[in-house]
């Protein structure tokens, strides 16, 4: 029963029940990491989706079967497809879907502040389609007051077609207007993704009871909170928990290594306690779209209200330097063997910004790479899920992935991204100088090994 446009159309009466009839359409938009995999639960529940990206070559790809997110494979697009699935560029497609989810990326800008110009920039896109009774949803994790200070009013100040966005039980006619944040985990095989509750914060009753329905049709579980501002704060708070102990364990690693003990011996033996203590693990630095940006949104959003988050800022600040404690690990491995940076070879194994994902965004790899090749260094890398690395947001390589052949040709191999498809004791074997940012190697014991 998707809404058409115009003479007073509205959406359903009961969205229970329209969802239970399967007479709800869906339109997914921004096809990334967060809106495909969202899609295709729709879809394998029976629910009519269309996808929209500004992308031309995602649309021609997925209209055509295939897929470009390794572990979405193209079967899946397909059974999609099928099922009545499309993707388009054309917005005007919006009048024609009930439920509008909004997945688009919410980056740092170059200094570092809340980038929202993917949000306002679709919002401005979609407007000019809106009409009563539709239901709105902001996945995109932001900063407390986005919903409903930012997204709102843009939906309401298209002059071509002016709608309202429902604030009260009492009104009546306009756009339901939620925040549902994505609570993606890539390379997660463990947790099926309908097993993950899904949150849901509406600017009023009824737009919560429309989204709750929406959601229930793909999810387990449904965790209402009373607006959507919680719901956005909820989204921050746990991936800040994650970023200050992580920050933690990061501080925790480099005290360890000058009083010469191993962290990751140390966390393993924590975790054999069953109460009040829950692993995290060190690395080269943070990754993803989440956990290195959410800090940041929450200390912008912070400062309007005459606040310093100093230990969140804190946080971030170790975090941010573990690339460069991994570049010094390298220069002090090289110096002991009687070779310098500048000039020297060295093979970065993978630059994914975790394992086993197809996934660069953050990626700590990216700046050790960067400031290694500014040093001086001839750095080539290895990542079976990027054959090629070109320019990003913040990053220019332009560089492709090399065989893993002769490795004894380089004066360091640096492993930046544990992927399981490396052979370690192989890479141990046949290497001058292994450097690890992961305990990849743990349980070989060489002295070609330097763990960092």
């Amino acid at each position: 029963m998707a809404a058409t446009k115009g003479g007073g159309a509205s959406g359903p009466k009961d969205w229970a029940d329209a969802v239970a009839r399967r007479e709800i359409a869906v339109g997914i938009v921004g096809l990334g990491y967060v809106g495909l995999p969202l899609a295709l639960l729709f879809s394998e529940a029976g629910l009519r989706v269309t996808g929209f990206d500004i992308d031309a070559e995602k649309v021609r790809r997925l209209n055509a079967g295939e897929s470009y997110i390794r572990r979405i494979l193209p079967e899946q697009i397909q059974a999609a497809r099928d099922a009545g699935f499309h993707a388009t560029s054309d917005y005007s497609e919006i009048a024609n879907v009930d439920a509008i989810l909004l997945c688009v990326p919410t980056p740092l800008s170059e200094n570092r502040t809340p980038d929202l110009s993917f949000i306002t920039t679709t919002a401005k896109s979609i407007a000019p389609y809106l009409h009563d009774g539709q239901l709105v949803v902001l996945e995109s994790t932001t900063f407390p007051g986005t919903t409903e200070e930012v997204l709102a009013p843009i939906l309401e100040s298209c002059a071509e077609n002016p709608v309202r966005v429902v604030r009260s039980g009492e009104d009546v006619g306009g756009i339901l207007l939620a925040y549902s944040p994505e609570r993606e985990d890539p390379g997660n095989l463990k947790i099926d993704r309908r097993d993950v509750p899904k949150l849901i914060g509406g600017m009023e009753p009824l737009a919560a009871q429309a989204a709750e329905a929406v959601y229930r049709s793909v999810f387990h579980s449904v965790v209402q909170v009373s607006s959507p501002a919680t719901a956005e704060m909820t989204k921050l708070l746990e991936n800040i928990y994650r970023c200050v102990n992580i920050a933690l364990v990061n501080e925790m690693k480099l005290l360890s290594e000058r009083m010469g003990i191993d962290i990751w011996e140390v966390i393993e033996a924590a975790s054999t306690k069953p109460f009040g203590f829950q692993p995290f693990y060190p690395g080269p630095g943070l990754g993803g779209h989440c956990i290195p940006i959410d800090p940041f949104y929450l200390s912008w959003k912070a400062k309007e209200f005459d606040f310093k988050t100093r230990f969140i800022e804190l946080a971030g600040e170790v975090n941010e330097a573990m690339p460069g404690h991994v570049i010094q690990a390298v220069i002090s491995a090289l110096n002991r063997g009687g070779k310098a940076l500048n000039g020297a070879r060295v093979l970065v194994l993978g630059v994914a910004y975790k394992r086993d994902v197809d996934d660069l965004r953050e990626s700590p790899a990216l700046t050790i790479i960067r400031e290694l090749q500014q040093m001086g260094a001839v750095v080539a890398y290895n990542d079976p899920y990027f054959p090629t690395v070109g320019q990003g947001r913040h990053y220019a390589l332009n560089m492709s992935s090399v065989p893993m052949e002769n490795l004894s040709a380089y004066d360091c191999v640096l492993i930046v991204t544990d992927h399981s498809c490396y052979d370690y004791q192989k890479i141990v074997a046949e290497a001058a100088l292994v450097v690890d940012s992961r305990n990849a190697t743990h349980g070989i014991s060489s002295e070609k090994i330097v763990r960092c």
